[in-house]
């Protein structure tokens, strides 16, 4: 296992966002049902990603954020394939991210997620983060659940 740090411009990171994509859509019934989140996805402002991989060439995971605001970060595009789930690199790839994020001199970390990802709300409490009223462009998506954590 080999994890590293990249941006949003890496072709292994686009890809595995494509392969979240395809999850979401399927557990939300199509993308038609996902419309109202898709731009809230692009990778064109994500400048800090971890990617984990199972050996030197295939990357199973990753997870990212965005600036927010001067002190707080935004969680975007964490996914680890099916196959490779419940063996702890969801954690570790958080655990790099939060890390990154302290020596950027964030503060706080901020994520939305979706009610039916059920796994992706108990990583994130096993964590220490707390569900938050929804912000920003979530505030009035039923299905967003927003959580935080101060660093």
């Amino acid at each position: 296992m080999k994890f590293i740090y990249t941006d949003g411009r890496n072709q292994d990171f686009a890809k595995l966002c494509q392969l979240l994509d395809e999850y979401l859509n399927e557990l939300a019934g199509g993308e038609a049902n996902r419309q109202q989140y898709i731009p809230y996805n692009t990778l064109d402002s994500i400048h800090d990603v971890v990617l984990a991989y199972a050996d030197s060439n295939t990357p199973i995971g990753c997870a990212s954020f965005k600036f927010y605001d001067n002190k707080i970060a935004e969680v975007k595009r964490v996914f680890v394939k099916k196959e490779h789930r419940g063996k702890g690199i969801s954690k570790e790839l958080m655990r790099l991210l939060e890390e990154r994020a302290k020596e950027q001199g964030y503060t706080t970390l901020l994520l939305e997620t979706g009610a039916p990802l059920v796994e992706a709300i108990g990583l994130y409490h096993s964590l220490g983060y707390v569900t938050i009223p929804n912000y920003g462009q979530y505030k009035d998506l039923e299905e967003s659940i927003c959580m935080q954590k101060r660093l």
